[in-house]
């Protein structure tokens, strides 16, 4: 997409729609982000050519851009469910019986992801231990110290 913003090139051509991105959606971003920088999209098998002169191929990325959003819809939709369905799980006490959560903790909804003790951080440094020690011995990520560590000038 930097060369497309550069415009080293006029087209893109793929041989389906569906071998250019990850869904309907990141597709129809990428190629208004083309169409943005004056690059025509051409979709080799497909009636689909971003061509001013088409609007016919416009017509059709229009039809495409709107069961986009039904796509999207569809997903948001089923992700809501799955978290009441799961939330309703947790309050009847199924989880950890019958019905597990994907990441196998059974964490109490909107729970925050992990608590530890920051000011222990900040001594176990002033000791003098490394990033990778205190990482160990805290059962934290190297980024997670590290980030926090940095995030603070003055350690309390």
């Amino acid at each position: 997409m930097a060369d497309a913003h550069r415009r080293t090139f006029d087209a893109v051509c793929v041989w389906k729609l569906d071998r250019f991105g990850r869904s309907l959606l990141d597709c129809l971003h990428k190629i208004e982000e083309l169409d943005y920088c004056g690059v025509r999209f051409i979709a080799t098998t497909q009636p689909i050519d971003t061509d001013q002169h088409n609007p016919a191929s416009r017509l059709l990325l229009h039809v495409l851009g709107t069961a986009a959003e039904f796509e999207h819809s569809l997903i948001l939709e089923r992700t809501q469910a799955g978290q009441a369905r799961y939330r309703e799980a947790y309050d009847k006490g199924e989880v950890g019986k019958t019905v597990h959560s994907h990441s196998g903790k059974d964490l109490p909804p909107h729970r925050p992801k992990r608590i530890f003790d920051r000011e222990k951080v900040f001594a176990l440094r002033r000791k003098g231990l490394s990033l990778r020690e205190i990482a160990a011995k805290m059962g934290l990520g190297l980024g997670t110290v590290t980030r926090m560590l940095e995030g603070c000038s003055k350690s309390p």
